[in-house]
């Protein structure tokens, strides 16, 4: 399971290592790191190093020294080094004295853009992590001249380094490099900071608990039910699903077959769209009405039920039941509507909400905002409930203030119906008896997971989503065998 620390928790951790590290060890540490990557992807798009064009851009803080440093590490290996100082007056000294040392050149903003278009590779070293709000004019304008791929040092300038957000002129990186620890941005900005690779500069004793996490594939393998040889279909997790309606049957049929793929040891389905259910998935039980559709261990409740008295007393018929719920889509906004039908929960039953922005601004009264993960972390509080905060990057939060963030390969999950194929994976997991905060977390990790195997072979859809879960999983699985 990979940490993911704040910039406050960093800069904290980053003071005690100082205070006990010779000084500017660690930014020599870090630039090394830096060089060595910019150096890589400079083999990796020209084929070569020594002779090679980089340019950094360099803003008055430690990046820009780290940036300096790197830079005087790379005339090394041959390459030609100029450095375009954003505040001539402000840059880092020892870094700058060191890159003129090794034979690199430093020149001004003016001068710069005869400098960019000449680059192999532009090394973004305008700010760090205390800075926030978009590019300054000056650097922006530089920005704007560069073809090059990028290399940023510790985040993308311009984009804020706790929540992701981009309010203004930022650099889009090829590839992010940094230090010590990841920090929020690189979980939930993935588009602007590129491929991201961390540096070990003996931060980690520093650092203490994470305050956010992302699962890796390992830490989904060992959540996912296997079934051993004394299994039962009960003791795989026998799950009910409410969805969708004898008019609009896609809801149902997706939900279900996603439960179905993810391995629950039974799945029982009750609605009005109980004929077409069957002839799609024949192994599933399916029955009229939930209070008909026997004995589960979870439900998955709510996509495309609709919002009417039905779809109330479904919602309330299910919560009363004492058994782990995930609320999904029209649930969600029954919810928020008529938040009367939570009385029928046990306060100590799981359940698991679902929102997108939208129908986040349901439930809370206001839109999610830039800081989804105080959104998420906020709505989990006041409902007692896990909250899944969709979107491109998928938010999970703990009413015990647990947070996850899910990072997704590419934007095949944008499609409909693709929410109704998660919540058939976390009502699986939860019938399964996974931590409902884990069960949100991993299913949403085989779902992009699924999305990415599905867009191999075409545009995906919500039907080749369910499809592709078998795959994803079987991949998950050949960890544990």
């Amino acid at each position: 399971m990979q940490g993911i620390w704040t910039t406050e928790r960093i800069r904290e951790a980053e003071g005690r290592l100082f205070a006990v590290t010779p000084d500017g060890e660690l930014m020599r540490r870090a630039s090394f790191g830096l060089a060595v990557q910019i150096a890589n992807l400079l083999d990796e798009h020209t084929g070569g190093v020594s002779g090679r064009r980089v340019v950094l851009l360099v803003g008055s803080g430690d990046n820009g020294g780290d940036a300096l440093w790197a830079g005087a590490f790379l005339r090394r290996r041959g390459v030609a080094v100029t450095a375009i100082l954003l505040k001539p007056e402000k840059a880092h000294t020892k870094g700058l004295a060191a890159l003129r040392r090794a034979g690199g050149r430093a020149v001004s903003a003016e001068d710069g853009p005869q400098w960019i278009s000449r680059a192999d590779v532009v090394v973004d070293g305008i700010v760090g992590i205390s800075a926030s709000g978009s590019l300054r004019p000056d650097a922006a304008r530089l920005v704007e001249l560069v073809e090059a791929p990028i290399v940023a040092v510790d985040l993308p300038s311009g984009v804020d380094p706790d929540t992701g957000a981009v309010d203004g002129p930022a650099v889009r990186a090829t590839r992010t490099v940094t230090f010590g620890g990841l920090k929020p941005v690189h979980a939930l900005a993935p588009s602007w900071c590129g491929e991201v690779v961390l540096v070990d500069i003996g931060l980690g004793p520093e650092l203490g608990e994470p305050s956010l996490r992302r699962l890796d594939i390992v830490d989904v393998a060992a959540a996912w039910p296997v079934p051993g040889p004394e299994d039962d279909k009960y003791s795989q997790g026998v799950v009910g699903v409410a969805a969708g309606s004898a008019t609009y049957p896609g809801a149902a049929v997706l939900t279900a077959g996603s439960a179905v793929h993810a391995t629950a040891g039974m799945v029982r389905y009750a609605g009005h769209a109980a004929d077409v259910v069957r002839s799609q998935w024949p192994e599933i039980i399916a029955t009229g009405t939930v209070a008909d559709a026997g004995r589960v261990q979870a439900w998955a409740v709510g996509p495309g039920i609709g919002t009417g008295s039905e779809g109330r007393d479904v919602v309330r018929y299910v919560l009363g039941q004492g058994l782990p719920v995930c609320a999904d889509a029209d649930a969600t906004t029954i919810i928020a509507k008529s938040p009367d039908v939570l009385d029928a929960r046990d306060p100590d039953t799981p359940l698991v909400l679902t929102p997108h922005a939208g129908e986040y601004e349901r439930l809370m009264g206001r839109a999610p905002g830039v800081d989804r993960v105080a959104a998420a972390r906020e709505a989990a509080k006041k409902y007692d409930a896990v909250v899944l905060l969709k979107g491109h990057v998928t938010v999970v939060a703990a009413p015990d203030g647990r947070a996850a963030v899910n990072t997704p390969r590419g934007a095949w999950l944008a499609t409909p119906g693709s929410g109704d194929v998660l919540s058939g994976l976390i009502g699986a997991l939860l019938a399964a008896g996974l931590d409902p905060w884990l069960a949100a977390a991993a299913a949403a990790h085989v779902h992009s997971l699924a999305g990415a195997i599905a867009a191999q072979n075409a545009p995906t859809s919500a039907s080749g989503l369910v499809a592709a879960i078998p795959e994803a999983i079987r991949a998950i699985r050949s960890l544990t065998t």
